[in-house]
């Protein structure tokens, strides 16, 4: 059965909020930020790559003047962080929300990374979800204004996965965030929680994690789900649009899972690829590297 198009929410229900979104020039981010602003809401979208961003900026505006706007910032870098939400303060207002959905990610055996290729990743998910966090909480709590943050996870903050450590630890560790800073930070009206989607097919990000066709094992899978497909961008935008709106101010420090009963059935990790020889795994890192080459390439247009 085909996912239902019939539109659920009303076109206002987020016309009240400031909304920003991490890594938003590309995939689940650029998907969602449509559906955001569609919505009533004012979208802020960043990334690293300004003509990315400019592009996804326009699509998801979608002819609404001044309803989505986007910054160059590398979330790793707590300066620039701070100067930027300065600057969204300053010429916009106060932020009402935020979606922490920048990130890395890649298949590897672990014992073959180097502390780069560790860092390339830990430091965008979990240290860029840290910096975003506080850089907006701490101003909600000096002004004393309520917040919504959300995090986009995986399930493997349950179970961890083997062949992709660095994203499992650090998205355990936003996991780890929410439901602290939900207990910390709630008196101020501050909601914290996280979304973990099943396999939702994006071009980049499906590249990095199923380079070869014996790769395809386990938690890209699609075949092993239980409602027996991969999810869409319009169904985790329908979740988020909930999670952002009046109708949940009595949700935080929860991780809500939707990934079509993937992890209830088993195969919501990278376990099978424990049969993969040297063979397979040289093919898999000369494909990654291809599709970093093409990603890099893009962002000097």
């Amino acid at each position: 059965m085909s996912p239902t198009k019939r539109e659920i929410f009303a076109p206002d229900v987020l016309s009240d909020k400031r909304i920003l979104i991490t890594g938003g020039g590309t995939g689940l981010g650029r998907g969602v930020a449509g559906r955001l602003a569609r919505h009533g809401a004012e979208v802020h979208l960043w990334g690293r790559r300004g003509a990315v961003l400019a592009e996804a900026a326009e699509e998801a505006a979608d002819g609404r003047e001044g309803a989505v706007h986007y910054q160059t910032v590398d979330v790793r870098d707590s300066a620039s962080v701070d100067a930027a939400v300065d600057e969204i303060w300053e010429r916009h207002g106060p932020l009402t929300g935020l979606l922490n959905n920048a990130a890395a990610n890649f298949i590897a055996p672990t014992a073959s990374l180097s502390q780069r290729a560790f860092e390339a990743v830990t430091s965008t998910v979990m240290t860029g979800s840290f910096n975003t966090t506080v850089a907006l909480g701490k101003r909600w709590i000096a002004a004393g204004l309520p917040g919504s943050v959300l995090s986009n996870l995986t399930t493997w903050v349950w179970s961890g996965s083997a062949f992709v450590v660095p994203s499992a630890m650090a998205k355990a560790a936003v996991h780890a965030m929410t439901m602290s800073l939900a207990v910390e930070w709630g008196r101020y009206g501050i909601r914290i929680n996280a979304l973990a989607p099943g396999p939702i097919p994006t071009e980049y990000a499906w590249e990095m994690l199923n380079p070869t066709d014996k790769s395809s094992v386990g938690a890209t899978q699609v075949d092993q789900i239980p409602l027996g497909r991969s999810g869409t961008i319009d169904e985790l935008a329908n979740l988020t649009v909930f999670a952002f709106s009046d109708a949940c101010d009595y949700l935080t420090g929860e991780t809500i899972a939707m990934d079509g009963g993937q992890r209830l059935a088993g195969p919501n990790t990278f376990a099978g690829l424990t049969a993969l020889s040297d063979a397979d795994w040289a093919e898999a890192r000369e494909r990654s590297k291809a599709a970093s080459a093409a990603a890099k390439a893009a962002r000097s247009v």
